[in-house]
């Protein structure tokens, strides 16, 4: 839509190559909240809706090292954590090197 913006804002969507997934609950603002960090960034994501599933939430929990609050980030098929992780990254100029590289 408004895409000749990007480079003014620092995004470059075309960039990112990581397979994203994220779990989340519908009305978490921590879950609103990461996605949009993504979205920000032109991230393409997979999210998985986990509201009152225990069985979504139970292998979510099994990947996540045991973690069973919401949102759990994956990038390339490695835990990030959640909301505060993922903006720890980015805060830290870590996330976006992990978003440019495609999953083996």
């Amino acid at each position: 839509m408004l895409n000749f913006l990007n480079p003014l804002f620092g995004r470059h969507p075309e960039r990112v190559k990581a397979n994203v997934e994220i779990y989340t609950w519908q009305t978490c603002p921590y879950c609103i909240r990461a996605k949009m960090l993504l979205w920000w960034k032109g991230v393409k994501f997979t999210e998985y809706k986990i509201d009152g599933d225990e069985a979504a939430r139970a292998k979510m929990a099994e990947r996540a090292n045991s973690r069973r609050s919401v949102p759990q980030i994956f990038i390339n098929n490695h835990h990030i954590g959640g909301c505060d992780d993922l903006y720890q990254l980015d805060t830290k100029a870590q996330l976006d090197p992990l978003l440019v590289h495609p999953s083996s």
